[in-house]
């Protein structure tokens, strides 16, 4: 009879816990006290995060600023001043927002797909990731006090150029307060993401680029309806892109949770009653392995002739070869112009490729499964194996691409034939934001469920001990 009663009782608990992660809603949410604390200190840190956003650098003028940058616009600054939340439209002292230390951990990355000791390191597990984790940092300092030195040189030789300097004392004091100032804000902003990482809800990093993003949000609907209701903007055109933005993001939301669930099979196993079992898993395959960084990757080179010319200014002369080529790309590759929507499609989807092989390796793949007694039905260990994952995954790579490109590219042509920036920083910024929501979404229905499985295993200790 005891040793019966288990038996009975965990088909019960099997369907009453199906019952839970069927029908889980938000309805018990006041009773998951943990999950209230991190939800709140999440929104707090995003809070100081957004006050820090408004602290500028010591020595330069804000009003004289704000001139400057609106000379600007139309390059990689925008980009940048978008992920930053306008940081560095207002030279805060967050100006370079986490930029510096998602492009070292890109770097580090690449790297240890194609620097052998830092590859070995990516297969000593935890240690290795710690140590790869600190090279980064490393490379998120080192690239934090260059951009911060070439940010404050170009604001006071911009400045001089065109007659409005925004900083106050120009010289080398205002250069080393101005790296050192900027390094501590990008530090302090990668250790609040960890903290809200750790003690909060979703990817803290994540989270601070997509709070960046949705606090610029406002104002590109303000300007929106304030166009249509004062007539420069046709009253259909923006109903069309309302609709447009819903139907976008309902798009990315279902492609980003699309995968191509491959069928993994074990050898059969002795199960605890006695009966030989074979495993089953599945190895997921991401539509969209190579996530945002194909478009900001294309975005940026096709700026960077635009943002040469915004700098240098003056003295970029017309009848220098150098500056016709330049003055001569910046009018072929405009926003909106034919070159410029090619280039950057074949720049997504080459980056979406390149990307892709980056970071997934069918070959490692293809050992840990032999290692691990794992092969797919049909497909023989090993080599076989790894010629088999590297095959489909460039052909869901291709469908990927194309719904990347679709969603980077439309945005793009809208802009420029409305001039409306309701995208803020095009698809881009629209893939973060799903993407980051879908995620932390997804991290609360994890908590919540938690929450109730430990209130359905004490009520079911509870009964236990009571018969």
């Amino acid at each position: 009879m005891g040793a019966g009663f288990p038996g009975r009782a965990e088909p019960n608990m099997a369907s009453r816990a199906d019952n839970i992660a069927s029908n889980m809603s938000l309805a018990n949410f006041s009773k998951a006290t943990e999950l209230k604390q991190r939800i709140w200190f999440t929104v707090w840190a995003l809070v100081v995060f957004r006050f820090l956003s408004f602290v500028p650098l010591p020595g330069v003028n804000p009003l004289i600023l704000q001139t400057l940058y609106s000379k600007t616009q139309g390059g990689i600054l925008d980009i940048f001043n978008t992920f930053s939340g306008g940081s560095l439209q207002r030279m805060s002292l967050i100006a370079l927002g986490v930029m510096p230390y998602i492009t070292a951990s890109i770097v580090v990355q690449l790297a240890g797909s194609l620097y052998a000791p830092w590859a070995a390191l990516k297969k000593e597990g935890e240690s290795g990731r710690k140590k790869l984790n600190q090279y980064t940092r490393y490379g998120a300092v080192g690239l934090t006090a260059i951009q911060g030195w070439v940010v404050a040189s170009g604001l006071e030789a911009y400045g001089a150029s065109s007659g409005l300097q925004a900083v106050v004392l120009p010289g080398m004091l205002f250069r080393i307060s101005a790296v050192i100032s900027l390094i501590g804000g990008t530090m302090f902003l990668l250790w609040l993401g960890e903290q809200i990482t750790s003690r909060g809800i979703g990817n803290g990093t994540s989270l601070i680029i997509m709070a960046g993003i949705v606090a610029q949000m406002p104002t590109a609907f303000v300007n929106l309806f304030e166009g249509g209701r004062s007539g420069s903007v046709n009253g259909f055109t923006v109903v069309l892109m309302i609709a447009l933005l819903v139907v976008l993001i309902l798009f990315i939301a279902h492609m980003e949770r699309a995968t191509r669930r491959l069928l993994i099979q074990y050898p059969k196993r002795a199960s605890a009653n006695g009966m030989m079992q074979a495993d089953r898993s599945h190895l997921p395959l991401k539509l969209n392995t190579s996530g945002v960084i194909p478009p900001i990757f294309a975005s940026s080179l096709l700026l960077l002739p635009l943002t040469i010319t915004q700098f240098l200014g003056k003295s970029v002369r017309p009848d220098s070869n150098f500056g016709s080529f330049i003055i001569s790309l910046n009018q072929y590759l405009g926003h909106g112009k034919p070159a410029y929507m090619i280039m950057y499609a074949l720049g997504i989807i080459f980056f979406c490729f390149f990307y892709t092989a980056v970071v997934f390796n069918p070959e490692e793949t293809a050992d840990n499964l032999k290692r691990n007694g794992g092969f797919i039905p049909g497909i023989r260990p090993g080599k076989n194996t790894a010629t088999y994952l590297d095959y489909v995954l460039t052909r869901i790579t291709v469908i990927g691409a194309a719904y990347i490109t679709v969603v980077c590219v439309i945005p793009e042509w809208v802009i420029a034939q409305t001039g409306q920036r309701l995208f803020v920083a095009g698809g881009t910024s629209l893939l973060i934001v799903v993407n980051v929501t879908v995620d932390t979404i997804t991290q609360i229905q994890s908590h919540l469920l938690a929450h109730q499985y430990g209130d359905l295993i004490k009520k079911a200790k509870l009964k236990g001990r009571m018969r």
